[in-house]
C-alpha cells in the first residue's frame, strides 16, 4: 500500500498547506488545510481510516467535496463529477469574485 500521509499531501499540496498532526494515542491524526485566507479545512483521521485504503478514498473525497460547497459550486455539479470520474474540474461558483459564505455557527 502507498504511504497514506503521502497520498493525502500530494492530493492537496498543490493548492493549500497540509498539516498533519498526530492527535491520540489511538494513531489518529488531525488534518489541518489552509491557504493564504487561514483554514481551509479540518478533519481527523482515525488508523483505521488511513490504513484501508477505499476507506482514505472516500475521506478525500469528502474532504474535496466539503470545500467545494463551501467555495459555493453546485453540490450536483460535485456528485456529478465525483460519479462520472471527470476528475476534479468544477464548474466556477456562482459567488465568483464576493467573498465566501461562512457558516453562522
Amino acid at each position: 500500500m502507498d504511504n497514506p500521509f503521502q497520498i493525502i499531501t500530494d492530493t492537496f499540496t498543490p493548492k493549500y498547506r497540509v498539516n498533519l498532526s498526530i492527535q491520540r494515542l489511538d494513531g489518529s491524526i488531525m488534518l489541518t488545510l489552509s491557504d493564504e485566507t487561514g483554514v481551509v479545512a479540518k478533519r481527523m483521521i482515525s488508523a483505521e481510516q488511513r490504513n484501508d485504503p477505499q476507506r482514505l478514498k472516500r475521506l478525500v473525497q469528502s474532504i474535496q467535496f466539503g470545500i467545494a460547497i463551501e467555495q459555493g459550486h453546485s453540490a450536483v455539479a460535485i456528485l456529478e463529477a465525483m460519479t462520472t470520474g471527470s476528475g476534479p474540474a468544477l464548474p466556477p461558483p456562482p459567488l465568483k469574485g464576493r467573498l465566501r459564505p461562512t457558516l453562522g455557527l
